[in-house]
């Protein structure tokens, strides 16, 4: 079935859900159990006002590091005019209207160009069922993106209430009131504050039915970079993250789970740990969300727990992944692209007639590895559970399924579960997974009465994850006889992730082709006469999931690495060779010519300190709407070591609503990306994962860290994705950069140099 033809069918076939559906229907919607203090109002689910003056914002998403409290709260103040320090923020609880819906919708795999009535309606359709349904999800770099409008007009709708109610209490039209920092004045020297206004509406206030959102040139606050609203209890030790719980009476537990994915246990020997003084119990847990079943020992206090279940002793069942080792999986994938034609996301004409026929042509293979989230916070969860009710302290990236999974491994009703969503030590896609909170919701089950703090050690931490899938790429390219590409073609093959997501999140089949390990490689930003590209979705069963920026972090190395062996190929500038694939590209174009201009492209490098070369490579990647470009200085010592010296960002994600936020989230991605393409790769033997921490799974160290330069595109477009965009283009750069050094082609993640004879 054609892709278009498939989409539409499916949009269509749950067109009953969509009835009724509008644009703006979740600016209407209202959650209904706000629970709000005595001297409060909220006349939308975002916004509180109290008495005082002091606005809260309800927030859903999930704070992991990106700045997302600090820019959701100041879409509220720009809008009130209230004052940004003024303006404060809590949990808003799990209800539907907080569903993220430009995260859901983003899963369609539509090329950003695609505008043809065919895919506005998939769009359309899409972001209406997400509206439907309501899932709280923190991902998918899409938390400004999809918030930009409905937060700005529950502010905007706060804001006109009370300037109504002023201009009644003094008889005069809204047009001649003036906000500013929550005061209300007039020009003949009326004034109230917010609070004031507050305390005139009563009890059962209506929202003003006109209002208006500002224009950007009319933004004061947006596009500055005020200190974060966390950043002092984050300095002063207030923040509270999952593994800073502390309760009355609460026990602690330590996890083993079967050291091969997915395995179960058989039997097992705990009379060694039993016998520790402080273990108050040893439990089992099962098999739950994909994640692998284990034993737990509770005690007094986590390092006793710890202790005690290194002793325990285990005898797995017969599993099949015994046998999956991740060197196999590889050849496999290898053996998959040369059989299956796969499914075919772009085309543009006959490719692979271009190419047998083409006087000129080259092919290349390329593979990713298997990756680790490697959170800094190992996963934790605390559970009180007290047989008819229970309560949750966890970081989570989706509240709504946590809670969801907590009840139903409890056996409760979800209105008995409270989520209490703490600070996420990090996130990366992997605390939207919640087979540690059923695991930890069956530990607290069989403890009941206490609060229970589970926390993974590192170990089982790293070697029981939802790994980033290993992939395998082939390209093949005709150059005309300028050296101009006539034809584009690539397949890859990779573990699939949304459908076992969808399976062990909701229960659903997955329908259509998932995008998520193709994604990049299809939806690119350069243009070609002929282009075919597929992809290959496997049937594996490692527990794979959401890795930061997903399918762009390996299809960004294997496509910007091909396009500079094109270039080199045609005795090119790789600089001007992209340039002239983006002609009809404004976007692109400006992102790279920004990152080129700052980076001093065709200037002559000085060599290091110790006299070693140095040498510049190029890549440039769009991802969750934002557009990338990074250029990167290289050098290789004679132990063949590489080192990263400096790497120039350049970017357009539209309104930057908090520019230094945007500038620490690309030094994350940098430093992040970096670390997989150095070092990162997960070894899979006899169905166990090899390493087990930081010394065999490295990660960039200070020592090693560039000095990162991030400039900014001003723009007043949409806002864009920004957590993870600056991961995919930083391997290909890197890759460039030593080939351009050494003349060494590295097709393989992670990148190490072949030691000459």
């Amino acid at each position: 079935m054609q892709r278009r033809t498939f989409l539409i069918a499916g949009a269509l076939a749950s067109g009953s859900l969509l009835v009724g559906c509008s644009s703006s229907s979740r600016q209407q919607l209202r959650n209904n159990k706000l629970t709000l203090p005595a001297d409060s109002i909220a006349l939308n689910a975002w916004v509180e006002v109290a008495t005082t003056g002091k606005v809260t914002v309800r927030i859903g998403q999930s704070e992991m590091g990106q700045g997302i409290q600090t820019a959701l709260v100041m879409l509220v103040a720009e809008e009130m005019d209230c004052g940004y320090e003024n303006t404060g923020f809590r949990f808003s609880g799990v209800d539907a209207v907080y569903g993220n819906v430009a995260g859901v919708a983003a899963g369609v795999p539509l090329r950003p160009d695609d505008d043809g009535i065919t895919a506005r309606s998939v769009r359309w359709f899409m972001q209406s069922f997400a509206r439907q349904v309501g899932v709280m999800m923190t991902g998918g770099s899409s938390s400004v993106k999809d918030l930009w409008t409905p937060l700005r007009e529950a502010a905007a709708v706060t804001r006109a209430t009370l300037v109504e109610t002023a201009a009644k209490k003094w008889n005069v039209a809204t047009s001649e009131i003036r906000v500013t920092e929550g005061t209300l004045s007039t020009s003949n020297g009326l004034k109230m504050s917010m609070g004031e206004a507050v305390a005139l509406l009563g009890k059962d206030p209506q929202p003003a039915s006109n209002y208006r959102l500002k224009t950007i040139e009319e933004f004061k606050l947006v596009g500055t970079s005020p200190t974060k609203v966390d950043s002092a209890i984050k300095v002063n030790g207030k923040a509270i993250y999952g593994t800073d719980v502390r309760l009355p009476n609460m026990l602690y537990a330590a996890v083993k789970m079967a050291p091969v994915l997915n395995a179960t246990i058989e039997k097992l020997d705990a009379s060694e740990a039993q016998a520790l003084h402080g273990v108050k119990g040893v439990v089992q847990f099962e098999n739950a969300y994909g994640g692998t079943g284990g034993v737990a020992v509770v005690a007094d206090s986590y390092w006793t727990a710890h202790q005690a279940v290194k002793k325990i002793n285990l005898t797995l069942a017969p599993h099949a992944l015994a046998d999956f080792s991740s060197s196999h999986n590889l050849a496999e994938l290898k053996k998959i692209c040369d059989s299956e034609s796969g499914f075919n996301f772009w085309k543009i004409a006959d490719a692979n007639k271009v190419i047998s026929e083409s006087k000129h042509t080259l092919s290349a293979e390329y593979t990713a590895p298997f990756l680790a989230h490697a959170n800094m916070e190992p996963m934790n969860c605390t559970v009180e559970y007290r047989g008819d009710s229970a309560t949750l302290w966890v970081p989570t990236q989706v509240p709504g399924l946590a809670r969801k999974t907590a009840a139903k491994t409890l056996g409760l009703t979800e209105e008995n579960v409270t989520i209490n969503v703490t600070y996420l030590g990090t996130g990366f896609g992997r605390r939207g997974e919640v087979d540690f909170i059923a695991q930890a919701a069956s530990i607290a089950k069989q403890c009941q009465g206490k609060p229970v703090k589970v926390i993974w050690s590192r170990e089982e931490d790293m070697q029981h994850d939802f790994y980033r899938p290993a992939a395998v790429a082939r390209f093949h390219a005709a150059l005309d006889d300028a050296g101009n590409i006539a034809a584009w073609r690539s397949q890859s093959a990779a573990q699939p992730i949304v459908p076992p997501a969808m399976k062990r999140l909701f229960g659903l089949p997955a329908a259509g082709p998932d995008k998520t390990t193709a994604e990049g490689a299809y939806d690119q930003a350069y243009e070609f006469p002929a282009v075919q590209v597929s992809h290959v979705a496997t049937e594996q069963t490692i527990p794979v999931g959401f890795w930061r920026s997903v399918g762009h972090s390996h299809q960004a190395f294997f496509i910007e690495s091909f396009m500079d062996e094109c270039a080199h190929a045609a005795k090119a500038d790789p600089l001007q060779y992209r340039l002239n694939l983006l002609a009809n590209r404004p976007r692109e174009r400006r992102v790279l010519e920004l990152a080129a201009e700052k980076a001093e492209w065709h200037k002559p490098l000085q060599p290091t300190a110790e006299g070693f070369k140095k040498a510049r490579g190029i890549a440039l990647h769009e991802s969750f709407g934002s557009v990338v470009a990074q250029i990167v200085e290289v050098s290789v010592n004679p132990s063949h070591a590489i080192r990263v010296h400096r790497v120039v960002c350049a970017i357009d994600c539209g309104i930057a609503v908090h520019p230094d936020i945007i500038a620490q989230q690309m030094e994350s991605g940098i430093v992040f990306g970096l670390s997989a393409a150095l070092y990162g790769e997960i070894h899979i033997e006899n169905g166990q994962v090899k390493e087990r921490n930081f010394n065999d799974y490295r990660i960039l160290r200070i020592a090693e860290s560039p000095v990162i330069e991030t400039h900014v595109i001003k723009s007043s477009a949409h806002p864009e994705g920004v957590g993870e965009p600056g991961v995919p283009p930083i391997a290909p750069a890197v890759a460039n950069a030593i080939f351009n050094l050494t003349g060494q082609r590295l097709r393989n993640l992670p990148l190490k140099l072949v030691q000459e004879a």
